[in-house]
Order: structure tokens, then sequence, then C-alpha cells
């Protein structure tokens, strides 16, 4: 079920130092979200790149909703930071949603409490990572986003090995 949905790069396999590339419409975002939360696993930090309009907010949206946050998600533009609570095996578990767009250097996103995020042990997905790139250790997984028209996106999630052997243009 999970390869008939996706479509791989040739010689991937599910494992370590693999990615994930998907034709995500906005018909098809919640069957992608299912299958990306099964393909990330126990991943607690994910980083989504893409430029302005790309989609990061409303795949993430969709993302919470498919891990089955009940409230009303939104973007964090001015927050920065939002919080949300999901069920997770039995238990209340948090997920924040976070926006670095607007921070200017890492002091001001340590400040605004992004780093304690990020180290709490819960999920985090984290739009405009690049603003503090020195946060993100090995354990991120990272999210590019690229329109393709208006209501299609190309999505690649690739552990952070994958992601950094990319050039600087590939990862912006």
């Amino acid at each position: 079920m999970f390869k008939q949905r996706l479509s791989f790069k040739p010689g991937c396999k599910r494992i370590l130092n693999s990615q994930m590339t998907v034709r995500v419409s906005l018909q098809n975002l919640e069957i992608f979200c299912v299958d990306f939360w099964k393909y990330v696993k126990k991943t607690r930090v994910l980083a989504f790149h893409g430029g302005l309009g790309a989609g990061k907010t409303t795949t993430i949206n969709a993302l919470c909703k498919a891990l089955g946050v009940e409230d009303a998600t939104g973007s964090p533009t001015f927050s920065i930071i939002n919080e949300y609570a999901y069920n997770e095996r039995g238990k209340s578990s948090s997920l924040f949603h976070i926006d670095l767009y607007r921070l200017k250097g890492i002091g001001e996103v340590i400040e605004a409490g992004v780093e304690e995020c990020l180290y709490s042990g819960s999920v985090c997905l984290v739009e405009w990572p690049e603003r503090a790139m020195e946060l993100f250790d090995e354990h991120t997984f990272h999210v590019l986003i690229e329109p393709i028209d208006e209501r299609t996106r190309m999505v690649r999630v690739l552990d952070s090995g994958q992601f950094s052997n990319l050039g600087l243009a590939e990862q912006l």
C-alpha cells in the first residue's frame, strides 16, 4: 500500500539515507500526509524548505490534522511558535509549528524559545530553517517543497546526510 501511493527515486529503499520524492496535489494531500508520517516514523524535528507560497504552511497544517491535532491550525508567522496537542500512544503530546521567517539570526531564534522546542523531544515542524541551520542536528529530516503549478507540488523528504550533500541552490 505504501509504495503504491508514493514514487521513490530509482534504487531508493526505506532506510536511513533514503529519500521520498512525491508529486502532491491538494486532492491527494491527505493521503500524502498519512504516508509521510509512516515514512519519517519517530523523527521529531522536520525542517520545511521552500520559497514564499511554496505550500509549507498548507502542508504542515495537513500533517497536523493527519497526526490527530484537533485544534484549528494556522501560520505562526507572527507568534513564531504555535503549540498543538495530539494523542500519541494514549498520551497527550505536544507538536510545535515554528516559523523562523521574521527572525534575524541565531540570537533572535534562541530568544524566541525555538531551541527549547527543538530539544524538547516533541514533534517540531519548522518553516524557514535556513535562518538557524546550526540548531538542526543529524536526526533532522528536511522537506523540500517546490511548486509545479498552482495546485501541485514536488515534495522531497531527505535525512540530514542527503540534505547536506545537496548543493546550496538545491537546499533553498
